[in-house]
This record gives C-alpha cells, structure tokens and sequence, in this order.
C-alpha cells in the first residue's frame, strides 16, 4: 500500500498499522475500557444531517477562522499529542511543517519528544502548549514561564487527565515508556525492522518539555507513573484562575463536557475551551463529544471561544461541528496515523485531503465562508 493509494482517514490507519509495531499502533489506535466512548465520538456525527442550499454562487471559498486570538488559514488544527516521534522518526516536527505549510495552528505536549523552542524557532505557525498541571506548583509556573519566552501563541491546559485512563490494549501489549515489552509485543517490534532501524540512527528519543524535571529514561519512571505520581488530582478552579492571571494571554481549557464548567471557563477569564473527551482515551462511558457540543455553544458560545475535538474523520464532521457553533476543529488520530504511514509527506497529504473535503462540501453546502454555517444547516434524526 503507498501512500498514494491513501485517500482518507481509513487508509492512512492501514498503512499506519503496517508500518508500526504492534504496541505503537495500539497506543495511537485504542481508548480506555471498553472503548464504548471512543467509538462514540465517530459515530455520533452519523445522526446529524445536512441541509444544502443550492444557487448561492460558491465560485470562491474562505476556510479561514479566527480563533483564541489566531488567524487560521482554516477551521481545522493539529491538536497537541504525545510522544510523536515513536509514531515517526521526524515526529513533532513533521507535524509543525505541515501546519506551517497550511497557514494552520499546531500544538505541542508536555509529553512532546521535540522542544517547544525548536518548534518555535524552525516553524513560523501558531503554536499551542499543551501541559498538565503538576503537584509541584513550581513546576507548573516554570513550565508557563518557559512557554513566555518561547512566545507561545495559546496556553492550553488539559483539564480531564488528572490520572491516566484505563487502556487496557497497552496493558496486553506492555506498552510503555520505557519499554516494558512481553514477548508477544517483542515479536511485534522484531517483525517491522524499519521502525527499530529509524528509532535507532536517528537521535535519542526524549521529552524535553519535561527532561529537566523529572527522570523517565532510568526505569523507574514511565508514562503511567507520570499520570499517576506526577499529576495533580487535587487541582481546582482556583488553581486554574492563578494560572490564568499569571499567563495573562490566550488560555483555553482542554477537556470541558459540562455547561456549568464552561461557564466557570468564562468566570476565570478564559478566552477558549475545548470540548473534548480525549478522544475516549479517559472516562469510558462518558458523552461524545460532538452530542454535547450545541448545548455548550449555547450556553457560552457568545461568550468563548469554543473549540472541539474528537473523533473527526471527514470534512462533513468538520462542517457540522462548525454548523453546530464550533470556532475550529481539532484533529488527533487523523493526522497521527498518516504521520506514522509516512512522515511529513503522509501529514501534509491527509492535510490535502482534509482541505479538499471541506472545500468540496462547502460548494455543495451553498456556503462560501465559514461563518455561513449555521444551525439551520443541520438536523438532527
């Protein structure tokens, strides 16, 4: 299968699943549980409708969006994920370049393998900080401090990963990181030698966001741990609120499902939310994300931005959340399995294809710009 040969987001997780090692790909692939929520979060777009108009005059199309203070070529960017550079040798870096490439914004973990600064100083894009909140206070305001100096574009804390979730596809793998590896996830790394080849003659893997702080290559720390151990499960509003004045800039809170949290969003002074539930890799049995995203918008949504997130795979979901009142839409998986299918290259396709979709829909749609979206554009079954 080449690359070519990949026209949507199907494609890109075949060739990600051949390419990678049977643990790698499971880590990108499952959720927590019984993975009920993460199926959920795709299927929840195939109850809702659209409704075209017809002999609008749709020659031109503008995906543009301001969002959080950023202007974005489109309503599409690439979400913050962790440990990039497992999935592909050239990781997060591979991912700034295309968002770069497609005037669109790209975020960085704490759980990163490239530093913010390097993003920063090679990838002219806005860039968000993704970063959890530690029970070293200290900690979190160096973390803050250093993304200040690396001008940062928008702080985006995650809000519902105080402990890690049940994954439980990692755990009949051994997954982790380090690598704890059974003999059955072994025999998958031996059996795609091109990875191991790339992972051993490019640089050490590492987490730089966080290679000052705290030790996760000695063995006695891994990815687990850090959720665990590191992680702050006593953080409150008021914790937050601190963080928000210190900050004193574009702050958006990663991980809202509830209309009271998105109004305690707007209290504290944030200019975003994202509503997600991390792509159903937390609370299993919880609500999808796009189920809950007009009831949010209408509670807040003239008041923040609200973004979201999870379990996007076309542009009609795209344009639907964007019907729905979403300011812009995050992509994870999406990008993630074509980046492990081929790098930079398989990103930008996706990207191509994401671009092509959307542009196509918004012509049969009847809408040349994005604020032309609106509730009457959709229906519900």
């Amino acid at each position: 299968m080449l690359l070519k040969n990949c026209h949507n987001y199907h494609d890109f997780r075949k060739l990600a699943k051949r390419r990678l090692p049977g643990p790698i790909f499971n880590y990108i692939d499952g959720g927590a549980d019984d993975e009920v929520t993460m199926r959920r979060n795709s299927e929840s777009f195939q109850s809702c409708d659209l409704i075209p108009n017809v002999l609008t005059g749709v020659k031109d199309i503008d995906l543009s969006v301001d969002v959080m203070g950023q202007k974005l070529a489109l309503p599409v960017y690439l979400s913050p994920t962790a440990l990039q550079r497992l999935f592909h040798h050239q990781g997060e870096r591979a991912t700034a370049g295309a968002a770069e490439k497609f005037g669109t914004m790209f975020g960085v973990s704490s759980l990163g393998t490239v530093s913010m600064e390097e993003i920063a100083r090679q990838y002219d894009t806005p860039q968000v900080y993704q970063f959890y909140f530690h029970k070293d206070r200290g900690l979190n305001r160096a973390m803050m401090e250093r993304a200040k100096e690396s001008n940062i574009s928008v702080m985006m804390l995650t809000v519902d990963s105080i402990t890690g979730g049940n994954r439980e596809r990692d755990l009949r793998t051994g997954f982790a990181i380090p690598f704890r590896l059974n003999l059955k996830g072994l025999w998958q790394f031996a059996t795609r030698p091109m990875w191991g080849i790339n992972y051993l003659t490019h640089e050490k893997f590492s987490l730089p966001q966080l290679d000052a702080h705290i030790d996760m290559g000695g063995g006695a720390s891994s990815i687990g741990d850090y959720f665990t151990n590191m992680l702050d499960p006593s953080m409150n509003w008021k914790d937050v609120e601190e963080m928000v004045k210190f900050w004193d800039g574009q702050f958006c809170l990663k991980g809202i499902m509830s209309v009271d949290d998105a109004k305690r969003a707007v209290d504290i002074g944030c200019t975003g939310i994202v509503i997600s539930n991390h792509g159903g890799r937390q609370l299993d049995g919880s609500r999808s994300s796009f189920d809950h995203l007009a009831e949010i918008v209408d509670a807040v949504g003239d008041k923040i931005d609200v973004v979201f997130d999870s379990g996007v795979q076309r542009g009609t979901h795209v344009l639907k959340a964007l019907a729905l009142g979403a300011k812009a839409v995050g992509l994870g998986r999406y990008y993630l399995f074509a980046l492990a299918a081929a790098g930079q290259k398989g990103v930008e396709r996706a990207m191509q294809l994401m671009v092509a979709e959307i542009e196509r829909d918004m012509r049969l749609m009847g809408c040349s710009k994005i604020s032309d979206l609106n509730r009457e554009h959709v229906r519900f079954r």
